[in-house]
């Protein structure tokens, strides 16, 4: 396997994309019952309807072109491992291992990372100490601009960090986040904005900073609007496979029609155990490696 590495935008075709199955992260019945509630699912997961509603995501990632590589299970995941965009993030000098906002989550980079080692994907450094970073809380515009929702899962610490190592000639802007939920919800930046292309975004604004959709605003990006009611349900986490081609979580079809209506393909998948019982959609499953 031969790739160009690096995905420094949210919307490029998928090139290399690395996920773990649910075979994998959920791996047992046994892991199951002893983690849903602990980690603060909404409901158990089904192991056997999880790994049917997986497999219908991975056949759309690798019918769009993308190759898909498979992430391993080790005894110290959680099942939370099945959202894979959070545990590494791509930078133009490499792969950076995040320190997780989520404590039982802070064995994965590691792992992870380890796994994509025989691609000889280059390594960028750690976030260490007091530092705080998850990948839902970034998003790329482009190659010199990077955004960061600051808020429980990363902090300013972190940002400080993933900007010395990302380099000077990338500008990271960070934005606060809303309490929200609190501490032990799953809100990142990436649950408000979704690219979708490089003039076009989903977006939940009653949830965005102000400052963050003005600042989409001056750089020419149109939005799509996610209605209040399809929030909750998930509708603002769709991820891009290529410009204007999307997949999203089934349940929300004023938002798959407001989609449809800007010009953008939707893929839907039904995600009622691997994406609306843990609050991870399309783009938490998903470690996009490489974008055209």
């Amino acid at each position: 396997m031969s790739f160009d590495f690096g995905a420094f935008n949210n919307y490029g075709p998928l090139k290399l994309v690395a996920v773990r199955h649910p075979r994998e992260a959920f791996a047992s019945d046994a892991r199951l019952d002893a983690e849903w509630q602990k980690l603060n699912y909404h409901a158990r997961p089904d192991l056997a309807n999880a790994i049917r509603e997986f497999d219908r995501a991975e056949a759309i990632l690798k019918a769009t072109g993308a190759t898909v590589v498979q992430l391993p299970d080790d005894p110290s995941l959680t099942m939370d491992s099945l959202y894979t965009h959070d545990a590494l993030v791509v930078t133009p000098r490499g792969l950076v291992r995040p320190r997780m906002g989520k404590p039982e989550r802070r064995g994965e980079p590691a792992i992870n990372g380890a796994a994509l080692a025989p691609l000889g994907l280059p390594l960028a450094g750690d976030i260490v100490g007091d530092g705080k970073l998850e990948g839902g809380d970034l998003v790329w515009l482009d190659r010199h601009t990077l955004l960061a929702g600051v808020g429980y899962r990363t902090n300013l610490e972190g940002v400080r960090q993933l900007q010395a190592l990302v380099g000077d000639d990338v500008r990271v802007e960070a934005f606060d986040l809303p309490h929200y939920k609190g501490r032990s919800d799953v809100f990142h930046l990436m649950s408000v904005l979704s690219p979708l292309d490089h003039d076009l975004a989903l977006v939940y604004l009653p949830l965005m900073p102000a400052r963050l959709a003005e600042f989409l605003e001056s750089r020419g990006i149109t939005f799509v609007h996610v209605p209040d009611e399809e929030f909750a349900s998930m509708g603002c986490n769709v991820l891009a496979l290529g410009p204007r081609h999307a997949m999203a979580v089934a349940g929300n079809p004023e938002t798959v029609a407001r989609l449809t209506a800007a010009g953008v393909k939707v893929e839907v998948i039904e995600g009622a155990d691997i994406c609306r019982k843990g609050e991870g959609g399309p783009t938490c499953m998903t470690r996009p490696l490489v974008r055209g």
